[in-house]
């Protein structure tokens, strides 16, 4: 019942839904600030990784839910994948992640969706690498190894700092035009 719900519901133009761990979030479209982060992640991804990527904004996924809940519908504000797999050329609007190479997420207003909620189901579902922005503690975590429950290894950086995104991107993320 609760997913049949959710999926019904249109959202104003802008926000977005999701169903995360059971329960509804909707969350407000979002600043400047997070927008320039994202663009600045994305064109160093597209200009400087060993493998062609492919990215979509905003797209939603479909994953695996802890305990009885419904499956989860997350929407990340980046996903990358391989460009020679075509993973978003006739998705619907909810796709399964198989192909995903990396998801992204900024923080904003809901800390505790990203920092733990959507990072457990990332992991549950298979996700190889979790990049989380974090700019109320100006840090980049990046998030390897999913397990059961939860990423098995994490390596946090001041922003300002490079990141090391490991094959298929094989490249330092410069974070200091973020600061």
């Amino acid at each position: 019942m609760l997913l049949e719900g959710f999926l019904a519901l249109n959202p104003p133009q802008g926000f977005r839904a999701e169903l995360v761990e059971g329960d509804i979030v909707v969350t407000p479209p979002p600043d400047g600030d997070h927008e320039k982060y994202i663009s600045r992640i994305v064109r160093q991804v597209i200009k400087h990784s060993r493998t062609d990527m492919d990215f979509s904004e905003n797209k939603g996924l479909r994953l695996r839910s802890g305990d009885a809940c419904p499956e989860n519908h997350v929407i990340p504000d980046v996903i990358f994948a391989p460009l020679a797999s075509d993973l978003f050329g006739g998705a619907g609007p909810w796709m399964p992640l198989d192909g995903v190479a990396m998801v992204v997420e900024v923080t904003a207003g809901n800390l505790r969706k990203d920092r733990e909620l959507k990072r457990r189901c990332y992991a549950r579902g298979g996700v190889a690498l979790y990049l989380l922005l974090d700019r109320d503690t100006a840090q980049t975590t990046l998030f390897g190894s999913p397990g059961k429950d939860d990423y098995r290894e994490h390596h946090t950086r001041p922003l300002g700092r490079p990141v090391t995104l490991p094959a298929p991107f094989a490249f330092e993320l410069e974070t200091t035009d973020l600061l």
